[in-house]
């Protein structure tokens, strides 16, 4: 059987079709719809269920080296291997192809990026990822919620929290679970803290790889605060496995509230000055405004979220647009631009900053008192749940079953980046070559969360 998940942006209606495959193929949905082909792609190496009349029919996760093909299928098969990867060919006088990766330079994930240039503009780029592959969803089938849960907050790790939300929504979906007040309420906290951090990170790298340490090393020192008042609050720098299935693992602890607080006045200390530097260096515009440009139809065309669809005029929010608690009753401003290139996903990223410096002041002012986490219900039958919770990147959706017995017996994570990584081969197109790493950078997508 496959699914789909749908969100009709007029109405505001979420709906998931299901379609039983008993001959094993179903109608390629990337025909009409462009950003299901590397997910269609991704479910015949996985499940070994064939998309018919697929227009690609490359495998995607599937590299030729798993001791099987189809892991998740009812019959696998033992694994072989497969032809050279046939990148798509590009036509014209004078054009030479740079081949980049899976290995980088820097200590970053794998991925392969194939360039077809004419000198140093970017003809065509394609990329090859899933070299970062772990099975994620074979180990998720049969899991204990608890250790699932463990499981879906390293999907990718820099965005822990989210995907923590995500899971632990859908399971309290599944079982009609009621969580309390204030573990909502912790649990936006949580959420800010991160968006803040990998927030402040992606500023300075974006200004490092345009040669301006100097934005690196301030925005540096900031994350690290971030991370300093994540551990002394929350006992964790990441704020890794601080949300479960019923509310969150522990309370704000007596001095928490002191040292938030402290480290917002902190932040607008500090902050402002980065960005009237930023605003003013000549020389860093000059790389950024302009460079990296995706055309807002493309974002549209595929649901990219985030800071990359919110920069070219997609304002899709999950807090607002499918708002959850305790999103509905907190004030805060969707920052949106137009401009759709690397200093626009800089200035929302900056934006998005001080959104999440009044969120957390708003929810230490507003915390209610109780208790932080519920038992859930144990249905004691089948059961299905699904969320959407906004990470740092985007909407991040967990889908899941439920068995029986409150085990796990189906569950996909899904990364804002299915849809963002595809928008960087055309965002360097008609670039130079050296402005690949500041457009990549830009968009900051996740190797791990995709390749699951």
């Amino acid at each position: 059987m496959v699914h789909l998940a749908v969100h009709e942006s007029a109405s505001g209606t979420v709906g998931v079709a299901s379609l039983p495959c008993p001959d094993g193929q179903f109608p390629a949905v990337g025909r009409q719809h462009p950003p299901a082909q590397r997910l269609e792609r991704t479910i015949a190496d996985l499940v070994g269920l064939h998309p018919v009349d697929a227009p690609d029919a490359r495998p995607w996760l599937d590299h030729g080296r798993w001791p099987v093909r189809h892991p998740l299928g009812p019959a696998s098969a033992p694994g072989e291997s497969l032809p050279p990867y046939p990148f798509l060919a590009a036509e014209g006088e004078s054009l030479h192809q740079i081949p980049v990766g899976p290995v980088h330079a820097g200590i970053i994930e794998p991925g392969h990026f194939r360039f077809t240039a004419n000198g140093e503009a970017v003809v065509r780029l394609e990329e090859r990822l899933g070299y970062v592959h772990k099975g994620i969803e074979s180990l998720l089938s049969g899991a204990t919620l608890e250790r699932a849960a463990r499981l879906v907050g390293r999907v990718s790790g820099d965005s822990t929290v989210a995907y923590a939300l995500a899971f632990a929504r859908a399971v309290e979906a599944a079982t009609e679970t009621d969580v309390p007040a204030r573990a909502h309420w912790l649990r936006a906290l949580l959420a800010e803290l991160e968006r803040l951090a990998n927030h402040c990170g992606d500023i300075g790298a974006i200004c490092n790889d345009a040669a301006f340490a100097l934005m690196h090393a301030h925005c540096a020192v900031l994350r690290e605060r971030v991370l300093r008042a994540s551990a002394a609050c929350f006992g964790h720098r990441l704020l890794m496995d601080r949300i479960v299935p019923g509310g969150v693992m522990m309370d704000l602890p007596t001095d928490g509230i002191k040292v938030l607080r402290a480290l917002v006045a902190e932040f607008r200390r500090q902050f402002p000055p980065l960005i009237d530097l930023y605003d003013n260096t000549a020389s860093l515009q000059d790389r950024t405004v302009s460079t990296g440009f995706v055309r807002p139809a493309l974002i549209g065309q595929f649901g990219c979220g985030g800071v990359i669809g919110r920069a070219g005029g997609r304002a899709f929010d999950a807090r607002r647009t499918l708002a959850y608690p305790p999103y509905e009753q907190l004030a805060f401003e969707i920052p949106v631009l137009t401009e759709s290139d690397v200093n626009a996903r800089v200035w929302l990223r900056i934006r998005e900053v001080e959104q999440s410096l009044a969120l957390i002041e708003q929810i230490l002012e507003r915390l209610p008192p109780g208790p932080v986490s519920a038992s859930l219900n144990r249905p004691g039958q089948p059961r299905e749940g699904v969320a959407l919770v906004e990470g740092f990147r985007g909407d991040v959706l967990v889908w899941l079953r439920l068995a029986a017995d409150g085990t796990v017996a189906r569950c996909h994570p899904r990364d804002p980046s299915w849809f963002q990584w595809p928008l960087l081969e055309a965002a360097i197109e008609n670039n130079i070559v050296a402005d690949f790493p500041l457009c990549n950078k830009s968009f900051n997508c996740s190797y791990s969360g995709h390749d699951l």
